[in-house]
């Protein structure tokens, strides 16, 4: 065997390797070819730009419902929180956490196609339609993680603001545990949603033991019990972040989107209710 025949064979074993090592890789994880994608750009992408870092093995589930809340500082979350879910206690396959997407992001182009692959679920921000809601509880009832950021829009400041009780109303409803995830140092995207994708910075991720709220599971579900929860959830968020909860900020500044949309079907089913009383 010549040295230029050698070379393209030891050429042709590692690209083999490779090649075997990526298809190994497709197939534990459990995913779409198309997720699963997106999932490699995304572990190369997010460490690459913002130093990703956390305190913690990933607490979410292998198998079984979860509602994941956030804070909200930048359009780059969703992929924060991604990152690493699949390092938990043990390691299991990566899951898909279908975020709650404003319905006017989801349909710009190429959007479209990632929030599909990405199983997210598209709100409008007038209301009117109530499915988007349905279709959340309905897929944390049949065990999918569901991500939700309860401040509503992008909030830059350190405060926390106001939660959407449309976050209680999923949580009890499907009986799932909640886990907060506190973001540090994410690129504000408060004025600008394109600039955080490439402003390079030192991302902290704090994760939070999941809240149990079976002690709420049995009671009426009154909009005073909502908020109730609603405010529990966020001062354990707060707590995680070492921040403050701020839930008297002003309703203009509360810039309030999808989870919003939950709230107001809390509301009608609440209405119905009496209305059989």
């Amino acid at each position: 065997m010549t040295p230029d025949s050698y070379a393209i064979l030891l050429l042709l074993s590692y690209l083999a390797i490779g090649v075997g090592i990526v298809v190994w890789q497709f197939r534990c994880s459990g995913l779409e070819l198309s997720t699963w994608f997106l999932w490699g750009v995304e572990r190369l992408y997010v460490p690459f730009m913002f130093h990703w870092r956390a305190n913690r093995r990933c607490p979410f589930p292998a198998k079984g419902g979860g509602l994941v809340i956030a804070n909200h500082r930048s359009p780059v979350d969703p992929l924060l929180i991604w990152m690493n879910n699949h390092l938990g206690e043990r390691n299991h396959p990566c899951r898909v956490i279908g975020f709650l997407m404003a319905r006017e992001y989801y349909e710009i182009p190429g959007l479209t196609w990632i929030g599909r692959t990405m199983q997210c679920v598209a709100v409008n921000r007038e209301g009117k339609d109530m499915r988007p809601a349905r279709e959340a509880l309905e897929r944390l009832k049949r065990g999918d993680l569901i991500g939700v950021f309860p401040e509503g829009g992008i909030n830059d400041q350190t405060a926390l603001r106001e939660g959407d009780t449309g976050i209680a109303w999923l949580a009890l409803h499907a009986q799932v545990p909640v886990f907060p995830v506190f973001l540090r140092n994410s690129p504000s995207g408060a004025h600008d949603m394109v600039a955080p994708f490439y402003t390079r910075c030192r991302v902290r991720v704090t994760y939070g033991d999941p809240i149990n709220l079976s002690a709420y599971y049995d009671r009426k579900r009154t909009r005073t019990l909502l908020r109730e929860v609603t405010d529990l959830l966020m001062r354990r968020l707060a707590e995680l972040g070492g921040v403050a909860y701020a839930p008297d900020l002003p309703v203009e500044q509360q810039n309030k989107t999808a989870s919003h949309r939950i709230t107001l079907l809390a509301r009608r089913d609440e209405s119905r209710a009496a209305r059989r009383l």
